[in-house]
């Protein structure tokens, strides 16, 4: 199943992130290698929210990525949520629709 980690960040989330960005990256790239997430990033103009797209079994583990990720930890990241998202089409869509 595939699940979005939400995050609504800090107004200076782009100038605060640089400290810990390496430490979210490495936490990312273990989940990455891992399988469990597939892309990640910031929304732009504004740079107000990010959005990580995940592939798991469950969503405890997005769950467990955000609890330990250092942006949210470190509180640059005012609120996040998971959601689960049924894709029906496209190359490895969970619920692939009939032609």
């Amino acid at each position: 199943m595939h699940y979005l980690l939400l995050y609504d960040v800090a107004d200076d989330y782009v100038t605060r992130r640089q400290t810990v960005r390496a430490e979210h990256l490495k936490l990312a790239r273990a989940a990455v290698a891992r399988g469990e997430l597939l892309l990640g990033g910031t929304l732009s103009d504004p740079v107000d929210q990010a959005v990580l797209l995940f592939r798991a079994d469950s969503p405890d583990v997005v769950r467990a990525f955000a609890q330990a990720d250092p942006y949210v930890t470190r509180g640059l990241v005012k609120r996040w949520r998971v959601r689960e998202w049924t894709t029906v089409v496209g190359p490895g869509a969970a619920v692939p629709l009939p032609e």
